[in-house]
């Protein structure tokens, strides 16, 4: 994990990269777990047996599962010192290049592409791009806009 003390030191690093996550390994239970909570049971995710003759030859995470992902990676990636609170203040693109097969470990790499200063705090914009170990192609690439207080 990449540490900063200050949420100012961010603003000279506009245009690099501020940190790379931890593995996640994304398990059929996760998966299970997320359909169950968000009401979305397609066979692609859940039917180990249909899914293996499928497109991808086994179950896959939901894209939206594979974005979820997004505040567990950052916790892992950088952590701003002097910041008392975070929000989340939205997405700006958001593409999934790449399924997310059930087992699969991802990672992300964060890149601040703009730093905005607040009464009392700054908006970052940072871009997210998701891999997937042994794959060249990533499995999410996001515009992530998130609000940080001092």
């Amino acid at each position: 994990m990449r540490s900063f003390e200050h949420l100012t030191d961010l603003q000279a690093l506009v245009g690099q990269n501020v940190g790379v996550s931890d593995w996640i390994t994304v398990t059929q239970e996760r998966i299970q777990l997320f359909a169950d909570a968000t009401g979305d049971h397609q066979w692609i995710h859940l039917d180990t047996e249909r899914a293996a003759k499928g497109p991808f030859g086994t179950t896959i995470a939901h894209g939206f599962l594979t974005l979820s992902l997004l505040p567990e990676m950052s916790a892992s990636a950088f952590e701003v010192r002097d910041t008392r609170m975070g929000v989340n203040y939205g997405l700006g693109k958001v593409r999934f290049p790449a399924p997310v097969p059930s087992g699969s470990r991802l990672r992300g790499h964060f890149k601040l592409t703009k730093y905005e200063p607040l009464e009392g705090g700054a908006q970052l914009t940072v871009e997210v791009s998701m891999e997937r170990e042994g794959s060249d192609k990533p499995v999410c690439v996001a515009e992530s806009l998130a609000r940080r207080y001092t």
